[in-house]
């Protein structure tokens, strides 16, 4: 059993700037935004939470008018998710993870058909975020919004300890990017791998995912993991040496 990934959300949802612990789970709420996918709620790692407990859980989301919502790997917790089924707390989805190591990393090389490396960039200026930012609400098929809070979210994101990096469009804005948290217990999630449609198999995304990853190592991580959205994306990571780790969890409270 894994538990350095639950153990990682834990820590990351602390960053939070109103975070709170409630009953043997930690609420990573962050007044700028009312996304669920942002404020969400997960156990430390052994937690056993009773029936108050989660009671408790869910008032805190809902003094706030924020749906209850967690994320976690059932593995690290197995008296968590009982507890929060007997509340009434239904699947969004169940998702594997991918984790990588410094020895099993695979540098990338030229893209598909090119015989030049593809370039990885980090943004420097607030035209590199705000570009990223809306390059990756398009290749995420427009989930969300580009905005000037998304592209202020990615700057404290390189600014605090994480990465994003990208590969510039012909026309100077972003073909494909990602980003990754910075480091804590160990490691760090990289999320966030979006490429345009137009630029899509040219090698963008698992140079990106590698230059990430090869950064956080440099910064003395552990491993790397993160999730992947179909077959399709799976193989990208496992080209890069992202290899099985465990399955997170997601669920959420209607009503």
């Amino acid at each position: 059993m894994r538990t350095d990934v639950q153990r990682f959300t834990v820590a990351h949802l602390l960053r939070r700037p109103a975070a709170c612990e409630v009953g043997g789970f930690v609420v990573g709420f962050d007044p700028s935004t009312t996304s669920p996918y942002v404020n969400y709620a997960t156990p430390f790692p052994g937690a056993e939470p009773t029936d108050r407990d989660i009671a408790g859980l869910i008032a805190a989301f809902r003094e706030r008018g924020l749906r209850p919502r967690l994320e976690f790997a059932p593995d690290a917790a197995l008296a968590v998710e009982p507890a929060l089924r007997r509340a009434g707390f239904g699947t969004e989805a169940l998702h594997e993870y991918l984790v990588c190591t410094p020895a099993t990393l695979v540098a990338q090389g030229a893209g598909p058909g090119s015989a030049d490396p593809v370039d990885v960039a980090a943004p420097a200026t607030d035209a590199d975020y705000t570009a990223i930012d809306t390059a990756l609400a398009e290749a995420f098929g427009g989930q969300w919004a580009p905005s000037p809070e998304g592209a202020a979210r990615l700057r404290r994101t390189e600014e605090g300890g994480g990465a994003v990096r990208f590969v510039r469009a012909e026309d100077g804005g972003c073909a494909g990017g990602a980003l990754c948290s910075a480091l804590a217990e160990g490691t760090a999630e990289l999320a966030g791998v979006g490429t345009l449609p137009a630029y899509r198999g040219r090698g963008i995304a698992a140079a990106v995912t590698a230059a990430l990853a090869g950064t956080l190592f440099g910064r003395g991580a552990a491993s790397v993991w993160l999730e992947y959205s179909g077959e399709g994306s799976r193989r990208v990571y496992e080209r890069v040496g992202f290899r099985p780790g465990g399955t997170r969890l997601y669920v959420s409270l209607d009503g």
